[in-house]
């Protein structure tokens, strides 16, 4: 483990229908070989690698991790790599981080 001196901000990218039925089998879309993208750390909860292809496979299927030197910052990072990544009918909340930003000012 290495720590670093900087704030961290997790989206959690979710497949469509999801808290209750939700969809699997959709292709990702945005992720390079090794299941990444530039400027994040992603996290696999619900996916599968099939054919040289990342499948979703879960309810909660990806979890798009950015850093920055602020708050702010590593949340704007998390949505701007969010962005890069698509499968068909995904969704994230819209307000992570939105109560600790309102606690620092």
């Amino acid at each position: 483990v290495r720590w670093k001196n900087e704030a961290a901000a997790c989206v959690v990218m979710a497949s469509g229908g999801y808290p209750k039925k939700y969809e699997t089998g959709k292709v990702i879309e945005g992720l390079d070989a090794n299941g990444q993208v530039s400027g994040a750390f992603v996290y696999h909860a619900g996916t599968k690698f099939e054919d040289d292809k990342f499948f979703t496979a879960g309810g909660r299927v990806l979890n798009v991790t950015a850093t920055g030197k602020t708050l702010k910052e590593a949340i704007e990072q998390s949505y701007s790599c969010v962005k890069k990544i698509g499968f068909e009918n995904s969704h994230c909340r819209s307000d992570i981080g939105a109560r600790a930003l309102a606690a620092e000012n």
